[in-house]
């Protein structure tokens, strides 16, 4: 279910909803959730313990509020969050091998640098997480999700560079860096940085709830 359409906030209430775009609202909704048929559409309705009406008067309608609600507090903000942001929205692919054995780790690592034996094949055999499954190679993963440590290596590499055994927790990681993304502030990033506005805002007005400082209306 969408994020946040279970709450009732006092912001939302005044903003208004034409029939025109609750109509263009419901059509997306149900093309969106692949409601196509009278059968999909009731085992969707059975599934969430929801009327018809309910859907269509209050739960799209309330979708359509937090849209716009969304649009209007951070549209403008944007560009500028994006650009602060930029870094850890890049993404990356990059191979990488773990092991616990500090001499393993040299070991695997000159026969790459050496190109005794290829990273694809040294992972699959040695490595000792899943990415031994898939050659060594993992992504497109955006910076802002791998440990903090990689993504600094990862953040500052050229293709191809490939790293001295570095410690992550209790692994020594071998990594290299295979294809730099960089994040393009383009109609899908400014949908999922609205999404990530509104959620940090739902996660403060929750903190002032708890704590009985805010005015906030939760209504399921």
């Amino acid at each position: 279910m969408p994020s946040g359409a279970t709450l009732y906030y006092q912001p939302i209430a005044p903003i208004d909803c034409t029939p025109e775009e609750i109509a263009n609202a419901r059509q997306q909704f149900y093309e969106q959730n692949q409601l196509i048929d009278e059968t999909t559409q009731q085992i969707w309705l059975k599934q969430h313990g929801m009327s018809r009406e309910i859907l269509e008067t209050v739960f799209i309608p309330r979708l359509l509020k937090i849209e716009k609600f969304k649009h209007q507090t951070w549209h403008h903000k944007l560009e500028s969050y994006f650009l602060q942001r930029k870094r850890s929205l890049d993404r990356v692919i990059y191979s990488l091998i773990r092991v616990k054995e500090t001499e393993i780790a040299r070991e695997l690592y000159f026969r790459i640098q050496e190109k005794e034996q290829s990273f694809a094949e040294l992972a699959r055999e040695y490595s000792q997480g899943p990415e031994a499954q898939v050659n060594g190679i993992l992504g497109p993963a955006e910076l802002g999700t791998i440990h903090p440590n990689l993504a600094h290596l990862l953040a500052v590499s050229g293709p191809g560079q490939l790293w001295h055994p570095i410690r992550i927790e209790e692994w020594l990681v071998i990594v290299r860096l295979e294809r730099l993304i960089p994040a393009q502030f383009d109609v899908a990033m400014r949908q999922g940085l609205l999404r990530e506005l509104f959620q940090n805002w739902v996660q403060e007005q929750m903190r002032e709830v708890n704590s009985g400082n805010t005015g906030m209306i939760v209504d399921c």
